[in-house]
Protein backbone atom coordinates (compact mmCIF):
# COMPACT_ATOMS: atom_id res chain seq x y z
CA UNK A 1 0.00 0.00 0.00
CA UNK A 2 0.99 3.65 -0.20
CA UNK A 3 1.57 5.85 2.82
CA UNK A 4 3.23 9.12 3.71
CA UNK A 5 6.46 8.43 5.60
CA UNK A 6 8.49 11.00 7.50
CA UNK A 7 12.11 10.00 8.12
CA UNK A 8 13.46 13.34 9.36
CA UNK A 9 12.20 16.49 11.01
CA UNK A 10 11.74 19.57 8.89
CA UNK A 11 9.45 21.36 6.49
CA UNK A 12 6.66 19.97 4.30
CA UNK A 13 9.23 18.46 1.92
CA UNK A 14 10.07 15.70 4.45
CA UNK A 15 6.65 14.10 3.85
CA UNK A 16 7.17 11.49 1.12
CA UNK A 17 4.81 8.99 -0.48
CA UNK A 18 6.25 5.47 -0.18
CA UNK A 19 5.27 1.82 -0.66
CA UNK A 20 4.95 0.14 2.75
CA UNK A 21 3.64 -3.24 3.94
CA UNK A 22 -0.09 -3.62 4.44
CA UNK A 23 -0.75 -3.84 8.21
CA UNK A 24 -2.72 -6.70 9.72
CA UNK A 25 -5.15 -6.21 12.60
CA UNK A 26 -4.13 -7.63 15.98
CA UNK A 27 -6.78 -8.96 18.39
CA UNK A 28 -9.38 -6.22 19.18
CA UNK A 29 -8.14 -4.17 16.21
CA UNK A 30 -9.70 -3.46 12.82
CA UNK A 31 -8.17 -2.81 9.41
CA UNK A 32 -9.58 0.39 7.90
CA UNK A 33 -9.42 1.39 4.27
CA UNK A 34 -8.82 5.12 4.54
CA UNK A 35 -11.06 7.40 2.50
CA UNK A 36 -10.04 10.69 4.08
CA UNK A 37 -7.62 11.95 6.74
CA UNK A 38 -7.94 15.26 8.55
CA UNK A 39 -4.96 17.55 9.19
CA UNK A 40 -4.54 19.25 12.55
CA UNK A 41 -1.95 21.70 13.90
CA UNK A 42 -0.56 18.77 15.89
CA UNK A 43 0.37 17.15 12.56
CA UNK A 44 2.63 19.93 11.30
CA UNK A 45 4.00 20.62 14.76
CA UNK A 46 5.03 16.96 14.94
CA UNK A 47 6.56 17.21 11.48
CA UNK A 48 8.87 19.95 12.73
CA UNK A 49 9.45 18.81 16.33
CA UNK A 50 8.72 15.07 16.40
CA UNK A 51 5.79 13.03 17.64
CA UNK A 52 4.50 13.67 21.15
CA UNK A 53 5.10 9.95 21.77
CA UNK A 54 7.22 8.00 19.27
CA UNK A 55 10.32 8.06 17.13
CA UNK A 56 11.26 8.52 13.48
CA UNK A 57 10.38 7.23 10.96
CA UNK A 58 6.61 7.53 11.28
CA UNK A 59 3.47 8.02 9.24
CA UNK A 60 1.61 11.15 10.41
CA UNK A 61 -2.09 11.74 10.97
CA UNK A 62 -4.65 10.98 13.69
CA UNK A 63 -8.01 11.89 12.11
CA UNK A 64 -9.45 9.20 9.85
CA UNK A 65 -12.63 8.29 8.01
CA UNK A 66 -12.96 5.09 6.07
CA UNK A 67 -14.45 1.62 5.79
CA UNK A 68 -13.75 -1.51 7.83
CA UNK A 69 -11.93 -4.06 5.65
CA UNK A 70 -11.15 -6.71 8.26
CA UNK A 71 -11.79 -7.26 11.97
CA UNK A 72 -9.32 -8.83 14.36
CA UNK A 73 -10.13 -11.54 16.89
CA UNK A 74 -12.54 -10.40 19.57
CA UNK A 75 -14.05 -7.42 17.74
CA UNK A 76 -17.83 -7.44 18.15
CA UNK A 77 -18.95 -3.88 17.45
CA UNK A 78 -18.00 -3.61 13.75
CA UNK A 79 -18.03 -5.76 10.66
CA UNK A 80 -16.48 -5.36 7.20
CA UNK A 81 -18.20 -2.64 5.20
CA UNK A 82 -19.01 -0.36 8.14
CA UNK A 83 -18.17 3.32 7.64
CA UNK A 84 -16.16 4.55 10.61
CA UNK A 85 -14.29 7.60 11.86
CA UNK A 86 -12.18 8.53 14.83
CA UNK A 87 -8.98 9.90 16.31
CA UNK A 88 -6.57 6.98 16.31
CA UNK A 89 -3.82 6.18 18.85
CA UNK A 90 -3.16 9.81 19.84
CA UNK A 91 -0.54 10.91 21.01
CA UNK A 92 1.28 7.85 19.61
CA UNK A 93 1.76 7.27 15.88
CA UNK A 94 -1.67 7.26 14.25
CA UNK A 95 -0.61 6.62 10.63
CA UNK A 96 -3.76 8.08 9.09
CA UNK A 97 -1.91 9.41 6.01
CA UNK A 98 -2.10 6.02 4.34
CA UNK A 99 -4.34 3.84 2.22
CA UNK A 100 -4.93 1.49 5.15
CA UNK A 101 -4.37 1.54 8.90
CA UNK A 102 -5.06 -0.64 11.90
CA UNK A 103 -6.60 0.73 15.09
CA UNK A 104 -8.20 -0.57 18.29
CA UNK A 105 -11.86 -0.95 17.38
CA UNK A 106 -13.13 1.05 20.35
CA UNK A 107 -11.36 4.20 19.21
CA UNK A 108 -13.85 4.46 16.34
CA UNK A 109 -17.55 5.19 15.83
CA UNK A 110 -19.86 4.66 12.87
CA UNK A 111 -20.13 7.57 10.45
CA UNK A 112 -23.67 8.99 10.21
CA UNK A 113 -25.25 8.53 6.80
CA UNK A 114 -25.89 12.28 6.62
CA UNK A 115 -22.20 13.27 6.40
CA UNK A 116 -19.55 12.45 3.80
CA UNK A 117 -16.03 11.16 4.33
CA UNK A 118 -14.37 14.58 4.14
CA UNK A 119 -16.62 16.01 6.86
CA UNK A 120 -16.14 12.85 8.93
CA UNK A 121 -12.35 13.13 8.70
CA UNK A 122 -12.46 16.81 9.63
CA UNK A 123 -14.18 16.20 12.97
CA UNK A 124 -12.45 13.74 15.32
CA UNK A 125 -9.47 15.39 17.08
CA UNK A 126 -10.97 18.87 17.21
CA UNK A 127 -14.46 17.76 18.20
CA UNK A 128 -13.17 15.25 20.76
CA UNK A 129 -11.07 18.03 22.27
CA UNK A 130 -14.12 20.25 22.48
CA UNK A 131 -16.33 17.49 23.89
CA UNK A 132 -13.84 16.38 26.53
CA UNK A 133 -13.16 19.98 27.55
CA UNK A 134 -16.80 20.98 27.90
CA UNK A 135 -18.49 17.78 29.03
CA UNK A 136 -15.88 15.70 30.84
CA UNK A 137 -13.53 18.36 32.23
CA UNK A 138 -15.79 21.34 32.88
CA UNK A 139 -19.23 19.73 33.14
CA UNK A 140 -20.90 22.62 31.31
CA UNK A 141 -24.62 22.96 31.97
CA UNK A 142 -27.45 25.08 30.63
CA UNK A 143 -27.05 28.70 31.64
CA UNK A 144 -23.27 28.57 32.15
CA UNK A 145 -21.25 31.44 30.70
CA UNK A 146 -18.35 30.19 28.57
CA UNK A 147 -15.54 32.30 27.10
CA UNK A 148 -13.75 30.66 24.16
CA UNK A 149 -10.43 32.21 23.14
CA UNK A 150 -9.98 31.69 19.35
CA UNK A 151 -13.61 30.70 18.81
CA UNK A 152 -13.35 30.72 15.01
CA UNK A 153 -10.61 28.07 14.90
CA UNK A 154 -10.92 24.32 14.48
CA UNK A 155 -11.45 23.42 18.14
CA UNK A 156 -13.05 26.75 18.99
CA UNK A 157 -15.79 26.56 16.37
CA UNK A 158 -16.71 23.02 17.39
CA UNK A 159 -16.58 23.93 21.08
CA UNK A 160 -18.95 26.81 20.35
CA UNK A 161 -21.47 24.47 18.72
CA UNK A 162 -21.24 21.91 21.53
CA UNK A 163 -21.49 24.55 24.25
CA UNK A 164 -24.58 26.06 22.61
CA UNK A 165 -26.09 22.58 22.29
CA UNK A 166 -25.56 22.20 26.05
CA UNK A 167 -27.44 25.44 26.65
CA UNK A 168 -24.48 27.68 27.53
CA UNK A 169 -24.10 31.39 26.83
CA UNK A 170 -20.97 31.67 24.67
CA UNK A 171 -18.59 34.60 24.31
CA UNK A 172 -15.87 34.20 21.70
CA UNK A 173 -12.73 36.03 20.69
CA UNK A 174 -11.59 36.24 17.10
CA UNK A 175 -10.73 38.59 14.26
CA UNK A 176 -13.46 40.93 13.04
CA UNK A 177 -13.34 39.20 9.65
CA UNK A 178 -14.56 36.01 11.34
CA UNK A 179 -17.49 37.57 13.22
CA UNK A 180 -20.14 36.58 10.65
CA UNK A 181 -18.97 32.97 10.79
CA UNK A 182 -18.84 33.03 14.58
CA UNK A 183 -22.40 34.33 14.80
CA UNK A 184 -23.56 31.70 12.29
CA UNK A 185 -22.48 28.92 14.66
CA UNK A 186 -24.20 30.48 17.65
CA UNK A 187 -21.77 32.85 19.39
CA UNK A 188 -23.74 35.19 21.65
CA UNK A 189 -21.00 37.84 21.98
CA UNK A 190 -18.01 38.47 19.73
CA UNK A 191 -14.81 40.20 20.86
CA UNK A 192 -12.06 41.40 18.53
CA UNK A 193 -8.90 40.20 20.26
CA UNK A 194 -6.86 42.78 18.33
CA UNK A 195 -8.86 45.71 19.67
CA UNK A 196 -10.16 44.73 23.12
CA UNK A 197 -8.52 43.89 26.43
CA UNK A 198 -10.48 40.71 27.08
CA UNK A 199 -9.63 40.65 30.79
CA UNK A 200 -11.11 44.11 31.21
CA UNK A 201 -14.06 43.56 28.87
CA UNK A 202 -15.59 40.28 30.08
CA UNK A 203 -16.52 39.24 33.60
CA UNK A 204 -18.50 36.63 35.47
CA UNK A 205 -17.82 33.64 33.22
CA UNK A 206 -17.87 30.10 34.56
CA UNK A 207 -15.37 28.65 32.08
CA UNK A 208 -12.53 29.98 29.93
CA UNK A 209 -11.27 27.72 27.16
CA UNK A 210 -7.79 28.96 26.25
CA UNK A 211 -7.08 27.66 22.76
CA UNK A 212 -4.23 30.13 22.15
CA UNK A 213 -1.63 29.68 24.89
CA UNK A 214 1.13 32.01 26.01
CA UNK A 215 -0.07 35.10 27.89
CA UNK A 216 -3.56 34.94 26.38
CA UNK A 217 -5.06 32.61 28.95
CA UNK A 218 -3.25 34.25 31.86
CA UNK A 219 -4.63 37.63 30.82
CA UNK A 220 -8.16 36.15 30.70
CA UNK A 221 -8.17 34.95 34.33
CA UNK A 222 -9.93 38.15 35.52
CA UNK A 223 -12.89 37.20 33.30
CA UNK A 224 -13.77 34.30 35.60
CA UNK A 225 -16.32 34.38 38.37
CA UNK A 226 -15.15 33.11 41.75
CA UNK A 227 -14.79 29.32 41.58
CA UNK A 228 -14.65 29.36 37.79
CA UNK A 229 -12.33 27.22 35.70
CA UNK A 230 -9.77 28.01 32.99
CA UNK A 231 -8.52 25.13 30.84
CA UNK A 232 -5.49 25.72 28.63
CA UNK A 233 -5.30 23.41 25.63
CA UNK A 234 -1.85 24.19 24.15
CA UNK A 235 -0.50 23.43 27.63
CA UNK A 236 3.11 23.17 26.44
CA UNK A 237 2.93 26.78 25.22
CA UNK A 238 1.69 28.22 28.51
CA UNK A 239 3.58 28.93 31.72
CA UNK A 240 1.33 26.83 33.94
CA UNK A 241 3.00 28.12 37.11
CA UNK A 242 2.26 31.70 36.05
CA UNK A 243 -1.32 30.69 35.23
CA UNK A 244 -1.73 29.13 38.68
CA UNK A 245 -0.26 32.24 40.31
CA UNK A 246 -2.72 34.46 38.42
CA UNK A 247 -5.60 32.21 39.45
CA UNK A 248 -4.58 32.11 43.11
CA UNK A 249 -7.24 30.60 45.36
CA UNK A 250 -10.06 32.38 43.53
CA UNK A 251 -10.43 30.21 40.42
CA UNK A 252 -9.38 26.77 39.22
CA UNK A 253 -6.92 25.90 36.44
CA UNK A 254 -6.35 22.78 34.38
CA UNK A 255 -4.07 21.62 31.59
CA UNK A 256 -5.54 19.36 28.91
CA UNK A 257 -4.59 16.71 26.35
CA UNK A 258 -7.21 14.98 24.22
CA UNK A 259 -7.40 11.18 24.22
CA UNK A 260 -9.19 8.53 22.13
CA UNK A 261 -12.76 8.17 23.34
CA UNK A 262 -15.46 6.00 21.78
CA UNK A 263 -18.26 7.43 23.93
CA UNK A 264 -17.25 10.93 22.89
CA UNK A 265 -17.07 9.93 19.24
CA UNK A 266 -20.55 8.42 19.39
CA UNK A 267 -21.93 11.63 20.90
CA UNK A 268 -20.19 13.61 18.16
CA UNK A 269 -21.59 11.25 15.52
CA UNK A 270 -25.11 11.78 16.85
CA UNK A 271 -24.74 15.57 16.76
CA UNK A 272 -23.19 15.58 13.28
CA UNK A 273 -25.80 13.20 11.93
CA UNK A 274 -28.56 15.54 13.11
CA UNK A 275 -26.88 18.62 11.66
CA UNK A 276 -26.02 20.10 15.07
CA UNK A 277 -22.23 19.88 14.61
CA UNK A 278 -20.18 20.62 11.51
CA UNK A 279 -16.57 21.39 10.72
CA UNK A 280 -15.69 24.21 8.35
CA UNK A 281 -13.58 22.56 5.63
CA UNK A 282 -11.16 24.87 3.84
CA UNK A 283 -9.37 22.72 1.24
CA UNK A 284 -8.83 19.11 0.22
CA UNK A 285 -5.69 17.50 -1.22
CA UNK A 286 -4.79 14.02 -2.47
CA UNK A 287 -2.63 11.73 -0.33
CA UNK A 288 0.53 12.39 -2.35
CA UNK A 289 0.09 16.13 -1.72
CA UNK A 290 0.43 15.80 2.05
CA UNK A 291 3.30 18.29 2.20
CA UNK A 292 1.30 20.95 0.38
CA UNK A 293 -1.73 20.13 2.51
CA UNK A 294 0.17 20.64 5.76
CA UNK A 295 1.64 23.87 4.42
CA UNK A 296 -1.87 25.11 3.60
CA UNK A 297 -3.08 24.17 7.07
CA UNK A 298 -0.17 25.93 8.72
CA UNK A 299 -0.67 29.06 6.60
CA UNK A 300 -4.39 29.18 7.41
CA UNK A 301 -6.74 27.71 4.83
CA UNK A 302 -9.99 29.24 6.09
CA UNK A 303 -11.04 25.93 7.58
CA UNK A 304 -9.96 22.33 8.08
CA UNK A 305 -7.63 20.78 5.49
CA UNK A 306 -8.41 17.17 4.58
CA UNK A 307 -6.55 14.54 2.54
CA UNK A 308 -8.72 12.40 0.26
CA UNK A 309 -7.18 8.98 -0.07
CA UNK A 310 -9.19 6.06 -1.54
CA UNK A 311 -10.33 6.08 -5.14
CA UNK A 312 -13.87 7.34 -5.36
CA UNK A 313 -13.76 9.29 -2.09
CA UNK A 314 -15.10 12.87 -2.15
CA UNK A 315 -12.68 15.49 -3.47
Amino acid sequence: MQAIVQRELGGPEVLRLEEVPLPRPEPTEVLVRVYAAGINPADWKSRARGLPVGELPFTPGWDVAGVIEEVGFGVTIFEPGDRVFGMVRFPHEGAAYAEYLTVPSRQLAKVPDAIDDVQAAALPLSSLSAWQLLVDTAGVRAGDRVLILAAAGGVGSLATQIAKDLGAYVIGTGAAADFDFMRSIGIDETIDYREADVGATVSGVDLVLDLVGGRTGIDAVPCLADGGLIVTVPSGQTDLAALAAAAGDRVRTSAFLVEPDRAGMEAIAAMAGEGRLTSRVGRTFRLGEAGAAQAASEAGAGGKVVLTVAAGSPS
